[in-house]
């Protein structure tokens, strides 16, 4: 007996031993390219060394600190991550961090990489890589780089041809930061002496109306993003670039290049100082198993992982030992991007740090597509951060609203209650009930997870303000926020009216052009003398069929201010080309092309099947009458279509006025927010303005209330056909 006991806790202790080795590590990156290469051989590594699986998660860099600040707490993130030390401040106040309690040598990396994971004399992470910008030179076109911006601009008309699509120097001019090092260079500060964000300096005046020039001189091109950047290098058409170390791994072995600091500005004698990052890795606080997670944070910090990391992805790393290696001592990149990042600025981690990009996106692209003046854009900026970020709404007591609820809640006993009983049980009534119940779960359970959940739990949010990861109750302040437009007049974009107005436009505009377009390729497709209807029917159904967030990257495209296929078509007719998204008629009128060649297939299918039900002896008889074409389709035509057209308009208006890809992947609400909708904007008060969750859920019931108001009025809309066909 005593043998077979210990054998049964012998196999439960082997049992258990067995799945805790078989549960692996989740770590989270936002990694591309070498860098996510590097990162899959340094977890082969540790697995190989420790035995402890290790399960890898590219998560895309917009959505990565939401996703993390919403899924940790929740027990749903992952062991370890990786992220810039930037929001350090804010992941340690929504208690996201594990203080680094593994050996954590201060020797063994860079002073600078370890302060910027202190906090409160606790170190929080691992440093891996240092990041800034430096200076990427063709050297076949620049055999001698500038060291100052004067050598600069000496070089850059004879490097540039936009004519050609050659130009001297090309860095994502639109994010602010690739400005940065402009700013700083001029003499601008970021912050003030208690730490409150600065933008109308004149170091800010003129870092923008210096990169305003280098783009209307036609030397640095417009609209630039990623893959343009690497594109033009690659082909030989940039003759220089501003990037970090991450860009290494883009460049084709064809281009011989070399790395140097950014220049001086001639003007102030300051260097172009770009933001210091430190990329670390970091434990999570909800981590259940933190000494593995601790060890595989570690081991990406130093050693062989620094090594791989090294010639894999390109990166810059933060321990010391890591230069002593042959292959990182020899690395001519790696050493001009540690020299490069001698001059740069460490980046806050302070929560006002995250505070700083929207208004200064606002502010950089607004000089850059022409509609703000340099010395007006500090100002601008300025403004939309006090809109931004409301001072925090006063607490509320949660009492009368659950004597409210309940009140209601009795209310309603109470009228089940008086209702006057039934001389038949309800068994009686409903013999097959049980059977009804069975058949129905399956749809009940769905909509009870998916709608009524989520809406019960947005509607509570509403009531509530967060912050840092704080919730406190504050009734209805969210929703007087919005309505009373408080810091902003209602002809702003940042306005619940503005905004609703704009929703409405382009709800209506896009109805009508989807209606119109549809009818009149269902009407031609119906003519029995076409040939080859088959062959355009599949034609026409293609743009409904691609999935609409792969046509709106497409059209994106297309609209592109220098390369984009719509303005070389304009060019060709001797036309001049269009920054689309420079004001807000253009703007929406890309958003709108996008999605009519999304919206139109549908309403052409339903008006074809509806067209093919209506009996041909009619039009004969309207025929034989004298009626015109145009009486046929008016007196016959169109009455017949309204009951099958009509389900398909309110369907597409609620599709529409809800159509967050198109809004988002196209225009980006630019200019300055104005074409966003109030779907958009509400995504952006919850995750790209300091998580404002409460007053996001706020928009999001006015959204329903809208919604709601439109359904009673479609509701009648749809009684009275049906009145007038019976």
């Amino acid at each position: 007996m005593t043998r077979l006991l210990a054998l049964a806790l012998l196999a439960t202790a082997w049992t258990a031993h067995a799945a805790d080795e078989a549960e692996p590590l989740k770590l989270w990156h936002a990694y591309r390219g070498g860098e996510e290469a590097a990162l899959i051989q340094v977890a082969e590594r540790f697995t190989a060394k420790t035995g402890v699986k290790v399960d890898l998660l590219a998560v895309p860099y917009d959505a990565y600190g939401a996703k993390l600040t919403n899924a940790i707490p929740h027990g749903a993130g992952p062991d370890v991550f990786i992220f810039n030390h930037e929001r350090l401040h804010n992941f340690h106040s929504q208690h996201l961090l594990a203080p680094a309690t593994g050996v954590i040598v201060r020797s063994d990396y860079f002073p600078n990489t370890v302060q910027a994971l202190e906090l409160d004399g606790q170190v929080y992470g691992y440093p891996m890589a240092q990041k800034s910008l430096a200076l990427y030179v063709n050297k076949k076109l620049v055999p001698t780089p500038p060291r100052t911006t004067e050598e600069l601009l000496r070089m850059l008309p004879a490097l540039s041809k936009a004519d050609e699509g050659r130009f001297g120097l090309v860095y994502e001019s639109g994010d602010f930061y690739f400005h940065a090092p402009f700013l700083f260079g001029f003499g601008g500060e970021l912050f003030d002496a208690s730490g409150r964000a600065l933008f109308d300096t004149p170091g800010m005046t003129k870092s923008l109306a210096f990169v305003k020039k280098l783009q209307d001189d036609r030397y640095l091109p417009q609209e630039v993003s990623g893959a343009l950047v690497k594109s033009l290098f690659n082909d030989g058409r940039a003759a220089m670039v501003i990037s970090g170390p991450w860009f290494a791994g883009e460049v084709s072995p064809a281009v011989d290049y070399r790395v140097v600091a950014l220049p001086v500005v001639s003007e102030t004698g300051i260097p172009l100082k770009p933001f210091l990052g430190v990329e670390a890795a970091f434990v999570s606080a909800q981590s259940k198993q933190g000494e593995k997670a601790q060890q595989l944070a570690r081991f990406l910090s130093t050693g062989e992982s620094s090594r791989i990391r090294v010639t894999v992805g390109r990166q810059i790393p933060a321990e010391v030992a890591a230069y002593q290696l042959p292959e990182v001592k020899d690395d001519v990149l790696i050493s001009s991007f540690r020299e490069a990042a001698r001059d740069a600025t460490p980046m806050p981690s302070s929560l006002e740090m995250l505070r700083v990009w929207e208004p200064m996106k606002l502010a950089l692209r607004g000089v850059l597509q022409g509609g703000t003046a340099p010395q007006d854009a500090g100002a601008l900026a300025d403004r939309r951060y006090r809109a931004l970020y409301r001072e925090r709404p006063p607490d509320a007591s949660p009492l009368p609203w659950l004597g409210l609820l309940g009140a209601m809640a009795l209310g309603g006993s109470v009228w089940v209650l008086r209702r006057p009983a039934s001389a038949l049980t309800f068994q009686q009534r409903y013999p097959d009930v049980k059977l009804a119940v069975t058949y129905l779960a399956p749809a009940m359970a769905g909509l009870l997870v998916l709608v009524f959940i989520p809406f019960g739990v947005g509607l509570s949010l509403s009531l509530f303000h967060h912050e840092s990861g704080e919730y406190s109750f504050v009734g209805l302040a969210n929703f007087v926020d919005i309505l009373a437009s408080r810091g902003y007049s209602i002809t702003e974009p940042l306005s619940f009216y503005f905004t609703l107005a704009v929703t409405l436009l382009w709800t209506l505009v896009n109805v009508v052009l989807h209606v119109g377009i549809g009818l009149f390729l269902a009407l031609l497709l119906k003519d029995p003398l076409l040939k080859l209807k088959g062959v355009y029917r599949v034609l026409l159904i293609i743009p409904w069929a691609v999935p609409n967030y792969i046509t709106a990257l497409m059209w994106k495209g297309l609209f592109h201010r220098q390369f984009g296929a719509i303005n070389g078509l304009l060019v060709a007719l001797g036309l001049e080309p269009v920054s689309w998204f420079a004001q807000f008629s253009t703007a929406f009128a890309a958003n709108v092309a996008t999605n009519t060649w999304l919206g139109f297939p549908f309403m052409m299918v339903v008006a074809l099947g509806a067209l093919q039900s209506i009996p041909q002896e009619l039009y004969e008889a309207a025929e034989v009458d004298g009626a015109s074409k145009w009486t046929q389709f008016r007196r016959i035509t169109l009455p017949l279509l309204r009951p099958a057209m009509l389900p398909a308009v309110i369907l597409g208006s609620v599709w529409t006025f809800n159509m967050f890809n198109i809004i988002y992947l196209v225009s980006g609400g630019e200019p300055g927010g104005g074409t966003d909708i109030l779907v958009s904007e509400a995504f952006r008060w919850a995750f790209q303005r300091n998580q404002q969750y409460g007053f996001a859920a706020a928009y999001s019931v006015l959204i329903f209330v809208v919604l709601l108001a439109w359904s009673s009025f479609t509701k009648r809309l749809t009684r009275s056909s049906s009145e007038m066909l019976g």
